[in-house]
């Protein structure tokens, strides 16, 4: 299995109009598409995005950590972020907060690419060698103790995670060539194969993978014009 990029971050979110908001205007991104069960926000249509999915009540972490945006000038993009926003800073070029509905956010300083991008996900497991080392047979590349998927990353932390009815991550989107031959091989696998959704603009398998991390294997149709 092979993923191209990391594509999305999709989570479950009881007030996604505000978290959206926020996400427009404190971190540089744009509404991209919204409909009746979801709003889709990034800096660029093609890069990697949020979706937030409606749902009810208040929702839990969970095994997500974080998820880290890119940024040119941390200070810079510091300063945008309400006085309110309590900051944590234990690393350098890093900032960690929370955003609305208790999103669990870092900046990243970097250089070159596009700002507010993703740079990683980060994920608490309770055996991160076990998950690292199913994790890269499903579609991430082993790279200096990370697991690398296009520009970003995802990076797994120690840690005990109890199960959660309202869990604040959905999914984590893969984009792929061919969703079919990613289907054919979790067949031949025998993973877990949660849905299959053929979309206007997209095709897509999800597959459950280590420590209840549904991932989307999704294929961009000719038709894709998000912007």
């Amino acid at each position: 299995m092979r993923a191209e990029t990391l594509d999305h971050v999709a989570l479950w979110v009881g007030d996604r109009d505000a978290l959206a908001d926020f996400l427009v205007d404190r971190l540089g991104m744009h509404v991209i598409e919204r409909t009746d069960n979801f709003t889709l926000v990034g800096a660029d249509a093609r890069r990697g995005k949020l979706t937030l999915f409606a749902a009810e009540g208040n929702r839990e972490p969970g095994v997500l950590a974080r998820i880290a945006l890119r940024v040119f000038d941390l200070e810079e993009a510091l300063a945008e972020l309400p006085p309110d926003v309590a900051v944590e800073r234990s690393t350098p070029g890093r900032a960690a907060f929370r955003a609305p509905e208790g999103l669990p956010l870092a900046l990243v300083e970097v250089e070159g690419g596009v700002a507010y991008d993703l740079d990683h996900v980060a994920f608490t497991v309770v055996d991160p060698e076990r998950t690292f080392a199913e994790l890269a047979e499903l579609g991430f590349d082993p790279e200096d103790g990370r697991l690398r998927v296009g520009e970003a990353y995802v990076e797994l932390e120690q840690g005990d995670v109890e199960g959660s009815e309202r869990p604040l991550l959905n999914h984590l989107g893969l984009k792929v060539d061919s969703a079919d031959e990613h289907i054919k091989e979790a067949e031949r696998r025998g993973l877990e194969i949660a849905d299959v959704v053929d979309a206007p603009n997209t095709y897509a398998v999800f597959v459950w993978g280590p420590d209840g991390i549904k991932l989307e294997y999704v294929e961009h149709k000719p038709s894709f014009s998000l912007v």
